[in-house]
């Protein structure tokens, strides 16, 4: 049943209009800042074969990488109607431990047709750590490993599996409040869905899906024909894994060639002993980012572009890094650099379409403790904006979160609500973006002074290594990282693990973008 193209681009808008709904479900029913205010959370519909037909606006890392959690469900034998999976092992289809991903069976007329998906980061899924995020060596320092399981068997709640995971994490009840969120999004997601079907037809919203994913191959294809058919390489670096190696490189060869790309990792490093090592579906969800942003705003988001997008990346390096890596920080840190190679090796191609470097890092910072107002054990994580590129045409922006993140600053007056701090800096890092003919945008300065004792953690990036300017544009400055104690100031390294008490302040300055063009 072929659809007109009026058509399709109803039933995109209806489709991608209830993964939108389903996110605003779980922001307005969760109970952490981390996602009822920083909003890191993603919502999806995907049909029988685990090829995502429509998203909402929400997280790159999570989208690009979210068929590799669905089609490690269709695995799961005996799918019933009223069955909710579970799963966050990135060796499993996920990214990292903190992203747990609930997943719906849709059925219609007794028989399974498509899937609902939400992701969301959870402040704490244990670990060695508050907040999960730790400066681990093996994934199982990281977190509670949840493979692909029934949270829910025909409609009814798994309690001990519930259970389990719950007494894993050091806040339970926030814990309990983001799941139950997490389901109502997938439920109202399931009733809508149904409702369309209904309204009309099985037949034609099937249609709509396969036309989607091929108008989204075509457009994807046409994108790629526009990039003059050659080899383009690039080399950027990873400031250190968190224990002791440093220079990690990341390497990109990409080959334009009729209509298609094949990205090669080749010459990237191997899986290092630290966190900084990304499942497969991490690598593919920022490879995917980038060509997104190359197509035209009209594009449907959808798995079809991979369709014209080959990906190599040996098994065992650390951009497809196999059981029990430690993967905490590839999935916020690593998949940064992999926008920044490909962007690198493509800016050879097309300079006129590609920015400089953005600041490169989530600057990611987790804290957890005991909470002296309520007597209960705290957790709390999150990503600190940077400054985009510059880039043709015009500067980049200040103080913006960038490309595999697409969070919010989390609000002041949220934080020192909910948690036993003070922000006491908050302003955009003036002088931090690259000089160019279009500057690149300033990062921020973001301090944090804890009103009780803490352990505080750390995994940021372009520290050592500054954001590149292109065409002979300056690069950003280099973030930093201090405690200061005692009103004495000491440079921290990126990546580091400490205690803090009560006064301490913990600044971080995050990296400008590059600068575009000579001035």
């Amino acid at each position: 049943m072929p659809l007109n193209p009026f058509e399709l681009e109803i039933f995109q808008n209806i489709l991608s209009s209830i993964a939108e709904e389903m996110g605003m479900v779980l922001v307005r029913a969760a109970f952490s800042p981390n996602i009822k205010e920083r909003r890191d959370l993603s919502c999806a519909i995907f049909q029988l074969n685990g090829e995502m037909i429509a998203q909402a606006a929400h997280i790159p890392v999570h989208l690009g990488s979210m068929s590799f959690a669905v089609k490690a469900v269709l695995e799961e034998p005996d799918i019933k109607d009223g069955d909710i999976f579970i799963l966050n092992n990135p060796f499993k289809g996920g990214t990292h431990l903190p992203d747990v991903t609930c997943i719906a069976p849709v059925f219609v007329e007794g028989k399974v047709e498509f899937f609902v998906a939400s992701r969301a980061h959870h402040a704490d899924i244990g670990g060695i750590t508050p907040g999960s995020m730790p400066l681990s060596t093996s994934i199982h320092e990281e977190g509670i490993i949840i493979p692909p399981s029934k949270l829910y068997r025909k409609g009814r709640l798994n309690s001990s599996l519930f259970k389990k995971i719950l007494s894993a994490t050091r806040d339970p009840e926030e814990r309990e409040g983001d799941f139950k969120a997490q389901v109502g999004a997938l439920e109202l997601g399931e009733k809508r869905l149904k409702a369309v079907v209904e309204k009309y037809s099985l037949e034609k919203i099937k249609a709509a899906g396969f036309e989607l994913l091929d108008y989204s191959e075509r457009m994807m294809r046409d994108v790629i024909r526009q990039i003059p058919e050659g080899v383009y390489e690039f080399e950027d670096y990873m400031d250190d894994d968190g224990v002791g190696t440093r220079k990690i490189p990341i390497r990109a060869t990409i080959t334009i060639s009729r209509g298609g790309a094949r990205v090669d990792f080749s010459g990237s490093s191997q899986q290092v002993k630290g966190c900084l090592n990304t499942p497969l579906s991490v690598t593919t969800a920022a490879v995917l980012y980038v060509f997104q942003c190359l197509a035209p705003s009209g594009m449907p988001l959808n798995s079809g572009p991979l369709r014209a997008i080959d990906i190599h990346s040996e098994k065992g390096s650390i951009l497809n890094a196999q059981f029990p890596a430690a993967v905490a920080g590839g999935n916020v840190e690593t998949s940064q650099r992999v926008v920044d190679v490909v962007f690198g090796a493509l800016a050879s191609a097309i300079p006129e379409k590609i920015q400089a470097a953005s600041s490169g890092s989530m600057s990611n910072i987790t804290f957890g403790g005991k909470n002296p107002r309520t007597g209960k054990d705290f957790a709390y994580y999150e990503t600190i904006a940077g400054g985009m590129g510059g880039r043709f045409g015009k500067n980049g922006v200040s103080a913006v979160h960038t490309h595999m993140t697409n969070t919010l600053n989390t609000p002041v007056e949220s934080l020192e609500r909910e948690l036993p701090i003070m922000i006491d800096t908050y302003s955009i890092r003036r002088g931090s973006g690259g000089n160019g003919k279009y500057r690149g945008g300033d990062g921020i300065i973001r301090a944090y002074k804890f009103l009780s004792k803490s352990t505080v953690t750390l995994i940021t990036e372009r520290r050592r290594f500054a954001p590149y300017g292109v065409q002979g544009g300056k690069p950003g400055k280099r973030g930093r990282n201090v405690l200061i104690r005692d009103k004495k100031s000491k440079l921290t390294s990126p990546k580091l693990t400490i205690k803090v008490k009560k006064g301490d302040i913990v600044r971080i300055e995050t990296p400008g973008g590059g600068g575009w063009g000579k001035k």
